[in-house]
Formats: structure tokens, C-alpha cells, sequence
């Protein structure tokens, strides 16, 4: 009896906090959400209510980074470094013990460090993670895989139309799927975002961000009568391609209403050396050259999906107050990059320039100071760090990310990286350090510096102005440096010696 008695006073004492009940976590995750499409944090363009809210409620961190990928799904990289904890590379390597189920490789994942520590862990949306949700998971629906849209999608780029790129004109679906490569004009009506019969979202009868409105709530309704504290994983698909929501979503934003980028460009000189050819599937869902009208229906679309997700995330905020917990429930709210949406002639996600690393990242909770902005930089996968740290559990060794609570609360300005690092593929570094970023396309020798003070779209390259050089040197020098860090497999050492 007195062992029995031990073991419930030591499981009562893993659901508290100094003597107070340990806070719920929440997770609200979209995917391909740039840091720039958020109306309280200046986009005019876009409606987003309940992301305003969140603003006006909580701490936003307005430079956070995704470290990179190494393939052109960018956001299993990104949730496989959230996940695990570990720095991109070793990312990479880790995630191989999930695909074997080792268990010892599953329990030090996010949601098995917090159930440990008493949680009751609740996922659904989109995965993407080698490690399986189920057996990391207490509770898991609707679990969804990549992008919504195999039925949309047909085949990949075919080997004939490889073979023959004029026949991507040609309006066949057979050879070029009907969502890609559009719109060539104002009369190319093949593809609608509203169209049920296409799948992507639409499949299975309902709206896929409406799915996982459902489940969160459902989720809330078990927890509400539940006394240990719950720890949510809400991660919609959208915004990502195909980008489709109901009319009454895309009415909200006539083109004339939609401005193009400052920074756009028909065609990025450099797109073929940083691995963004004609094939990448971000990329090959406008036409080449871009053009401004196919700009502004893809944007029309990308705001009409935010804005349907900023719904459902209000719809939860809601099921939240309602419950009771949300007193004592930190929430938060960021996605697992961006989308480049005509700046800089790209589309997607595949590059290093801010639009496709920053996300949003906005926090609420009980002791979060409201409607305030940290501009030290973080990485949005910190956000596993901090969890832990607010379900006052030690941070294991094997996580790398940081904590920023206290860059929340106020209690530190400064970064707790020295530099922000960035990697895609072995076509693309990155160094973020003082204001000034330093890319490195290692297949041309190609070097560009900006000067994100004054040049904030990163539009003029100033690596080749002579009082720039030491600059240029001396990030790269750091570069070299964290590349040691991070476990890079990638050498550029040619290059940095070549540097006049």
C-alpha cells in the first residue's frame, strides 16, 4: 500500500508546476504561411481577424527562421527539426531511427517528452514526419500525408512532357496536370479553387481545414473533463497547394485589389543554380516567365486559404474559452515557412530569401505580455524548447533549439543565437547576422550580400561594392564556422579562399 501511495503522489506531482497545475500547450500550424500575410502585422491586403487577435493577445517574435531542408519538401524538414529537436543535418540523420520504430528513437520525440511529463497528447492535420503519429500520439485523426491533392496532382512531370516542354500550353491535364502552369491568360479557366471535383481538399466530402476545425474541437471537448494537462499538435495543410477554398473566400479579393511584390520579377536570373528549375513542383505551378496576372490569382488564392484557416482558428480560440482551460493554456501559433508568392520570380519555398524561411510566430498564454514584438531572431522549431520549458521539464542533451519564453516575457532582448544559419540542399547557404545576410550559391561561385536595414526584400545585392568586402568575409568566415556546428556536409572553402 505504501508503494501504490508513492507512485500516486509522484503521478499527482507530474501535472504540477510549483504547486500550480501544469499549463496546457498549443500548437496551431499552418503550412507555406509567409511571415508577411497577416494584416495586424502589415500586410492591408489580407483579412485575418482571428491571427489579428492573436497579435493584439499575445508576443509576436517578427524574425523567426526555418534552418532549411535537404529535399524540395521543405516542411518535413522543418517538422522533422521540431520534432526531434536537432539541427537540420542532424535532423536527417535522426529521423532514419523513426523509420525503423526504434522506440527508444520515438520516446525522445516532442509529444513523448511531454507525455512523460504527465501530458495528454493530442494530434491531427497534416505530418509529414517519418516518426509514426500513432505511436507517438495518445490521440490521433484525420492524420494527413504531404500535400492534399494526389487526385488533383496526375502524374509528375511525365517523361514526355520532360522531353517537350512546349506541351505544357497545351491545356492537357493527361500531360501537364490542369493546376500546374496556370493561368496562361485571362481565358484559362481549366482549373477553379472552388471546384469539388477536382479532390485536394475537397476530398472525402468536407474541406480539409474545416476536418481539422472538428477535431481540435472534439479534442477540446475530451480535455475539458479531463484533469491531467493536454498538449495539442493542430496542424492544417493550408495554405499549400492546391490552393482551394469556398467562393465566398476567393470573393473577398477581386485581382484589382492585389498588388503585385515589390520584388517581383518575370524570372529569377539565378533560379536553375539554387535547384528551382522548370520541374520543381512550387515552381512549375505558374507559367515561365511569370507574369502579373498569374501573380495575382495565385495570391488570391493564397489569401482566400489563409483566410478560410484564420476562420477555423478562431472557431478553436473560441471551443478554448468555452472549455475553461484557456486561463491556464499557452498557445502558438506559426507555420513551417513561406511561400515566395512572385517576389523575386520564384514561388514557393525552395530558396533562402526571407519570404520562403520566416513564418509568423505569435504567442499567447497566462504571463505573455499582449500586443507586443520581439525582433530578436529565433528559429520557429525553438518553439519545442520552450514548450518544454514551460511544462517545467529539464531540456534534454539531443535537443539543440533554444527556449525564447524569456525573449517573450521580457526578461532578455538578445538573440540566443549568435547568427541565424541556413541550408537548402547543397545549392544554397545562408548567414543572418547585425542586419546583413550573406548567400551563398556554391554552384556558380556566386556570393550576394543585403543589407536588410535598408533593404529589407533583399532587391540589391551589394556583395561587389569594395567597402562591402570585409563584410563579405567575415560572414562568410562565420559561415564556415557553423557549418562545423551544424554538421554540414557541404564545403565551401574554395569558394571563401577565392574571395579577393
Amino acid at each position: 500500500m505504501k508503494i501504490k501511495g508513492i507512485i500516486a503522489i509522484c503521478l499527482f506531482c507530474s501535472t504540477l508546476v510549483f504547486g500550480q497545475k501544469k499549463p496546457n500547450i498549443v500548437l496551431i500550424f499552418t503550412d507555406d504561411q509567409t511571415y508577411s500575410s497577416i494584416h495586424a502585422l502589415g500586410n492591408k491586403e489580407i483579412i485575418t481577424p482571428n491571427m489579428d487577435k492573436m497579435v493584439e493577445e499575445g508576443t509576436t517574435f517578427t524574425h523567426a527562421y526555418n534552418m532549411g531542408a535537404w529535399s524540395g519538401a521543405v516542411c518535413a524538414a522543418s517538422r522533422a527539426m521540431m520534432i526531434s529537436g536537432r539541427f537540420v543535418w542532424r535532423a536527417n540523420e535522426f529521423r532514419h531511427n523513426w523509420k525503423g520504430n526504434n522506440s527508444e528513437a520515438l520516446d525522445k520525440s516532442w509529444s513523448k517528452i511531454l507525455e512523460s511529463s504527465g501530458y495528454e497528447t493530442y494530434m491531427t492535420g497534416k505530418w509529414h514526419v517519418d516518426a509514426p503519429a500513432k505511436k507517438i500520439f495518445n490521440n490521433v485523426l484525420n492524420q494527413r500525408h504531404g500535400m492534399p491533392g494526389d487526385a488533383w496532382r496526375g502524374k509528375e512531370m511525365t517523361a514526355q512532357f520532360k522531353a517537350d516542354p512546349s506541351l505544357k500550353v497545351s491545356g492537357s491535364g493527361k500531360i501537364m496536370p490542369i493546376g500546374y502552369n496556370r493561368p496562361l491568360n485571362e481565358n484559362d479557366t481549366l482549373w477553379s479553387p472552388t471546384d469539388t471535383a477536382r479532390g485536394g481538399y475537397w476530398k472525402g466530402g468536407k474541406h480539409w481545414t474545416e476536418v481539422l476545425k472538428d477535431d481540435a474541437v472534439n479534442f477540446i471537448e475530451q480535455a475539458k473533463t479531463k484533469e491531467d494537462p493536454f498538449f495539442m499538435y493542430l496542424a492544417f495543410n493550408a495554405p499549400h497547394d492546391p490552393r482551394q477554398a469556398p467562393q465566398e473566400f476567393i470573393d473577398m479579393y477581386p485581382l484589382d485589389s492585389i498588388s503585385v511584390p515589390k520584388s517581383y520579377l518575370p524570372e529569377y536570373p539565378f533560379r536553375h543554380s539554387i535547384a528551382n528549375g522548370n520541374y520543381l513542383r512550387d515552381e512549375a505551378l505558374a507559367p515561365f516567365p511569370r507574369t502579373e496576372y498569374a501573380i495575382k490569382t495565385h495570391t488570391q488564392e493564397y489569401y482566400a486559404s489563409i483566410t478560410h484557416v484564420d476562420t477555423q482558428i478562431g472557431l478553436i480560440l473560441d471551443a478554448l474559452k468555452k472549455s475553461g482551460k484557456m486561463d491556464n493554456t499557452y498557445i502558438f501559433f506559426t507555420a513551417d515557412h513561406g511561400l515566395a508568392m512572385g517576389r523575386h520570380g520564384l514561388l514557393g519555398k525552395q530558396s533562402l530569401f526571407d519570404h520562403s524561411i520566416r513564418p509568423p510566430m505569435i504567442v499567447m498564454g497566462p504571463d505573455i505580455p499582449k500586443n507586443n514584438k520581439v525582433d530578436a531572431d529565433v528559429y520557429l522549431q525553438d518553439v519545442m524548447a520552450t514548450s518544454i520549458e514551460i511544462a517545467g521539464v529539464e531540456k534534454p542533451d539531443y535537443v539543440e533549439f533554444n527556449s525564447f519564453l524569456d525573449l517573450a516575457k521580457g526578461a532578455t532582448k538578445k538573440s540566443h543565437y549568435e547568427a541565424i544559419y541556413g541550408a537548402y540542399l547543397n545549392v544554397n547557404r545562408m548567414i543572418r547576422k547585425d542586419n546583413f545576410k550573406l548567400l551563398v550559391y556554391p554552384e556558380i561561385n556566386k556570393v550576394l550580400l543585403f543589407d536588410l536595414q535598408n533593404d529589407p526584400e533583399e532587391m540589391n545585392d551589394i556583395s561587389d561594392d569594395i567597402a562591402n568586402k570585409s563584410k563579405v568575409k567575415s560572414l562568410f568566415k562565420e559561415l564556415l564556422e557553423l557549418q562545423k556546428d551544424m554538421n554540414d556536409p557541404l564545403d565551401l572553402n574554395n569558394i571563401y579562399l577565392s574571395l579577393n
